[in-house]
């Protein structure tokens, strides 16, 4: 018995080696195309990168902080306006704030990859340059959990997972550190100024109040159902928290001004125990490794016999 093709005769094993090949060829031509990494985002979309990225643009300052720490800051090739640390990110080209962005400055510097955060970034920018053909890989940082997450999430697509998992357990080692510590202490209420006039501080659903939580202390504002709510003097007065932090990106004598006026109050244990301190905003407001550093200051601000 043979086998005919285009009037050729081949032997049954020569036909059979055929079939054979011609199937493994194609498994192999599918197992490439399914090679190629599929992420989902925040926003729930799937995002295809075929190749590691070259060309990042960085929407938000934590997000820049993210890639530097996984020393693929050489790959950046815009970022917002904020996006100061390390020194290095101040050089890099500037894409607008992460709240207005400009499209035409992003398409300008083509990039394969554009990294962007949920709640910060306008979703109708976001899904323009989607809809232009760029990946869009949206990040979610919420919690001290999520914003490990997004490194470990952000080394994956970035092609840096081991070094992303290293990052993401050392910090996760130090949170652990601080937590234990605190754990058994006394919980002393705490109220986080990061705004002067009008007076605001952060709710329940902003990242700062987990990072309050964390470092064993209660948010003044933990009831407030908005994220970053606005006081009255007199509120916080009334509540009487134990400790006051001042945490503002104006820095040029502010604090001592806010010192002042708070110590007008002698009523509030804080004063009477001269518990009003000054932190970098930069340390409680990005999620990004750095926040880690601020934990542990605002650990030992609150709890200075633990640390």
């Amino acid at each position: 018995m043979f086998c005919s093709f285009d009037n050729y005769r081949v032997r049954p094993v020569l036909c059979l080696c055929f079939f054979v090949l011609v199937i493994a060829a194609t498994l192999v031509g599918s197992s490439v195309l399914q090679a190629q990494p599929v992420f989902e985002d925040a926003l729930g979309r799937k995002i295809t990168v075929a190749k590691p990225p070259r060309r990042i643009v960085s929407l938000a300052p934590n997000i820049t902080e993210i890639l530097y720490a996984l020393d693929i800051g050489h790959r950046i090739v815009g970022v917002t306006i904020y996006s100061d640390y390390p020194d290095e990110a101040k050089q890099k080209p500037k894409v607008g704030s992460y709240v207005n962005l400009n499209i035409e400055r992003i398409i300008s510097l083509k990039p394969d990859l554009i990294i962007g955060t949920y709640g910060g970034n306008p979703r109708a920018t976001v899904l323009h340059l989607e809809q232009l053909g760029f990946p869009v890989y949206v990040t979610r940082t919420e919690t001290a959990a999520e914003m490990l997450a997004m490194i470990e999430d952000i080394g994956t697509i970035t092609h840096t997972s081991e070094k992303a998992g290293i990052l993401a357990n050392m910090l996760r080692q130090r949170i652990n550190a601080v937590t234990s510590k605190v754990k058994n202490a006394r919980h002393p209420l705490v109220f986080l100024e990061i705004n002067a006039k009008p007076l605001i501080t952060t709710g329940a659903g902003s990242f700062q109040h987990e990072v309050i939580t964390l470092a064993g202390g209660r948010n003044l504002a933990a009831d407030s159902p908005a994220r970053y709510p606005q006081y009255s003097l007199e509120d916080v007065v009334k509540k009487g928290p134990d400790v006051i932090l001042i945490s503002t990106m104006d820095r040029a004598g502010l604090f001592e001004q806010q010192k002042a006026q708070w110590m007008r109050w002698e009523n509030i244990p804080a004063v009477q125990n001269n518990r009003i301190y000054l932190i970098d905003s930069d340390l409680v407001d990005r999620a990004s490794p750095r926040v880690v550093d601020g934990l542990e200051e605002m650990a030992r601000l609150i709890h200075p016999t633990l640390f």
